[in-house]
């Protein structure tokens, strides 16, 4: 199973003071678990990976199935949420050179949605012209700009290059169950469709048909996700006693760090197909803990490359950091270090051994740098990167979450900052309704 190791932040905070935090996390369980803390409207993700119906992955499986034998290609539109955990699962699994690879067996996956480039669009469209390509929209209410945006030119070249009726067949939308602009739509063309689930928020959604789909399109077991994460939720649940509960504990070393004045967090991996884990690892606990003028700072690297960017920083910079690092015990593939004759590099010490061993020792040689260096650091052990076990990851994460949003007194399913760049941009760009922001706004940029 997936494994916490704190003991490298000792000797910052003592385990007295972990320990200490114990009766604060079993109340933050609590609400979690009964629904009295803030937000519990958006907690059903709770139960998500044990109480989703063969019905449903069935139902996935089929849409999946579908969109795999009509398209070379699929387009994933969404933001935030709505991408980034289904982009971080396929990203762990995917070959790295996937795109260079003339890989029939599955579409290539790509996203869009997630920025307002013009570039990005019409690369994205000529890159399409001429591709059986079909679009899975992800959005709740079917109006955000960014997402609905490029969905809406997605349609209409999808419609131009393959005719309406193969467009109805291979345009999936996840929306709500009844309301918004994405869900009319879906009625009116006659989509497949799957919900959002009104008690899930974006950033929780990955272990529901916003994350599921994709990575079944992408040909990855969803069955073993669910199983990991359901797993996992038994392993996490308040009858586990604390020091067996790593979720509990990670929430509580993270938070006793926090309150002895470590205000950031980097998220480490030594393996570049987390690299967009990581990117929804941030959103999650950015999103959930930074509200109030509180919450711990997420970052993060990926290393050994960003050793030789931020690793200066890291060692010697000001000591307000801590480290997670995720640690993969087992890689998929065999590469032995040749010899050589002449040596030139002198790695001739290597010759015989497997890349991973020389990378296991640089992620053990920086942990005791840094801790050296006075980063404390904690260490999450994966056993291999695989569907059952990245669908425990998720699952721990997301328990940790809710329970450290709790020990900050914040409330960590709301994002209520995210909409002031939305009612500017509105304002700027004359949105009707938005008449009074617009003149307050262009009267502060003429000063």
């Amino acid at each position: 199973m997936i494994k916490v190791d704190i003991s490298q932040i000792l000797g910052f905070v003592s385990e007295t003071e972990v320990k200490a935090l114990e009766p604060e996390v079993k109340v933050a369980i609590e609400k979690l678990e009964k629904g009295t803390g803030e937000g519990s409207d958006y907690i059903g993700w709770m139960n998500l990976a044990s109480e989703t119906s063969p019905e449903l992955v069935s139902a996935i499986k089929a849409a999946a199935a579908v969109l795999r034998e009509n398209c070379d290609t699929v387009v994933v539109a969404g933001i935030g949420g709505s991408y980034l955990g289904a982009k971080a699962v396929i990203e762990a699994f995917s070959n790295s050179f996937s795109q260079l690879i003339q890989d029939k067996s599955n579409p290539t996956m790509l996203f869009a949605g997630h920025n307002i480039s013009e570039d990005y669009l019409y690369e994205l469209s000529q890159y399409l012209k001429g591709r059986r390509f079909g679009v899975i929209n992800i959005s709740k209410s079917g109006t955000t700009t960014e997402t609905a945006l490029a969905f809406r030119l997605l349609k209409k070249q999808c419609e131009d290059q393959r005719g309406k009726d193969m467009a109805r067949k291979v345009i999936v939308a996840i929306t709500d169950t009844s309301r918004g602009a994405a869900r009319t739509c879906a009625d009116k063309e006659g989509y497949t469709s799957f919900i959002i689930p009104d008690n899930v928020g974006g950033r929780y959604s990955v272990l529901t048909p916003v994350g599921l789909l994709p990575v079944a399109v992408a040909g990855y077991d969803i069955d073993a996700l669910l199983k990991g994460a359901a797993d996992m939720e038994a392993m996490t649940n308040g009858n586990v006693p604390f020091e067996e509960n790593i979720s509990a504990v990670y929430a509580a070393a993270r938070n006793a760090l926090y309150r002895s004045g470590k205000k950031i967090e980097i998220l480490v991996n030594f393996q570049p197909k987390l690299h967009y884990f990581s990117e929804w690892w941030k959103q999650l606990y950015g999103e959930s803990e930074g509200k109030d003028n509180k919450g711990i700072y997420p970052s993060s690297v990926d290393f050994s490359t960003d050793l030789h960017s931020m690793g200066q920083w890291i060692q010697q910079g000001e000591r307000t950091i801590f480290e997670t690092v995720i640690s993969i015990d087992s890689v998929k593939h065999s590469v032995l270090v040749p010899s050589d004759e002449e040596n030139l590099d002198g790695l001739n010490f290597l010759a015989g051994r497997h890349v991973d061993e020389v990378n296991k020792m640089a992620e053990l040689g920086t942990q005791l740098a840094h801790v050296d260096g006075g980063v404390p650091n904690i260490r999450i052990t994966v056993p291999a990167l695989e569907e059952y076990w990245l669908g425990q990851l998720i699952y721990f994460f997301e328990k940790a979450c809710g329970i450290s949003g709790y020990l900050l007194q914040v409330n960590p399913f709301n994002q209520p900052g995210v909409e002031a760049y939305k009612k500017n941009m509105f304002a700027l760009l004359d949105k009707p309704g938005y008449e009074a922001e617009s003149a307050a706004l262009q009267a502060r940029i003429r000063k």
